[in-house]
């Protein structure tokens, strides 16, 4: 899920948003949405998910971002039945379920076109884009990128990787998960490994594709979409995904109602909004993900290019609600030794 220059910044808020003049929306016509930094960014989806939604509901759009992913229920954990927010965009199935049991959001009404890999089902939490996670390479830093997880593992250890925090991000939660599906077990043996050719671990994915496309690492945990960025905005298949015969980790966000939101017309709007062709246009160009609802446009002939997964990784949000904790302490255990 992302936006891709070297540094990342929250979008301006625009100061008219809390001074409403005459003719323009209410004070009260506000909708607050919770996202991950980078789909707030100037580059990101989010000026043109604004000023398209702004448009329809003669109302004002403010961002509130974090991090990524995992810090944003952090924060509304955090923030309990006081969040501000009306919308928490930007958590995956690997939180879903540890949402619901905040109780903190409500049932959303019926959309109509969502497509994911697995088909969709869900009265809380409704997708917006999807994709997989992947190990992106430098072509001109390694000439022999690894061909399958275990690889990446047990492999070269003066080839680094930049990872992501499992407790903060869900690339970094993605990660672990799938180093969880192909080693089960034996997960922690595969950390004490890995954790030689680990550069870094930053908060977010922001961090590490920044510190990776200056060339502190040849390869970073991010997409498979992620070298479709780079053919389209700078002409260039230098930065490639690295094809796994394990299959690669499925990634699906989600954007929810939260009960304060539940008391905002806004919020239905956005949620119907969310699964159109204004907002899923935005999608593959700006958060380079895969659309997961109704689109006008095709996608550019770059996604025909990258790697297609053999096989797709999942666990339940269910599974991943009763073990994260646990899996997060392997993953601590090894990297702190």
């Amino acid at each position: 899920m992302r936006s891709f220059f070297h540094s990342l910044v929250s979008i301006i808020l625009l100061a008219a948003s809390a001074l409403a003049l005459p003719g323009q929306a209410s004070a009260q016509d506000k909708l607050t949405v919770y996202t991950y930094e980078s789909f707030t960014a100037e580059w990101g989806p989010g000026p043109a998910v604004k000023k398209a939604f702004e448009a329809e509901c003669n109302c004002v759009v403010e961002f509130v971002s974090a991090a990524d992913g995992v810090a944003l229920l952090n924060r509304v954990k955090l923030e309990g039945a006081a969040t501000k927010a009306d919308i928490v965009l930007g958590l995956d199935t690997n939180l879903t379920a540890d949402a619901k049991a905040t109780g903190l959001f409500s049932p959303h009404g019926a959309v109509s076109g969502v497509s994911v890999p697995g088909g969709w089902s869900d009265d809380i939490f409704v997708p917006f884009d999807y994709g997989y996670f992947a190990v992106v390479y430098d072509t001109e830093k390694l000439k022999s990128p690894p061909k399958s997880l275990r690889e990446l593992v047990e492999g070269d250890a003066g080839d680094k990787i930049v990872i992501q925090d499992p407790r903060t991000s869900t690339p970094g939660l993605g990660l672990l998960l799938w180093v969880k599906s192909v080693y089960g077990d034996k997960a922690p043996e595969a950390w004490a490994k890995l954790k030689a050719k680990v550069l870094t671990v930053t908060p977010g994915w922001s961090e590490a594709y920044g510190l990776f496309t200056k060339g502190e690492a040849p390869m970073v945990l991010s997409y498979t979409t992620s070298p479709a960025y780079h053919m389209v905005a700078e002409n260039t298949e230098r930065y490639q995904a690295a094809s796994f015969e394990e299959g690669e980790y499925l990634q699906i966000e989600v954007a929810g109602i939260t009960t304060k939101g539940a008391k905002n017309p806004l919020a239905e709007k956005f949620i119907a909004f969310m699964t159109g062709p204004k907002f899923q246009d935005v999608i593959p160009e700006t958060n380079w993900m895969f659309p997961a609802g109704k689109t006008d446009k095709p996608l550019n002939p770059a996604f025909d290019k990258l790697v297609k997964p053999t096989k797709t990784l999942l666990f339940s949000p269910e599974e991943v609600a009763a073990n994260r904790k646990a899996w997060v302490d392997e993953w601590l255990a090894a990297m702190s030794k």
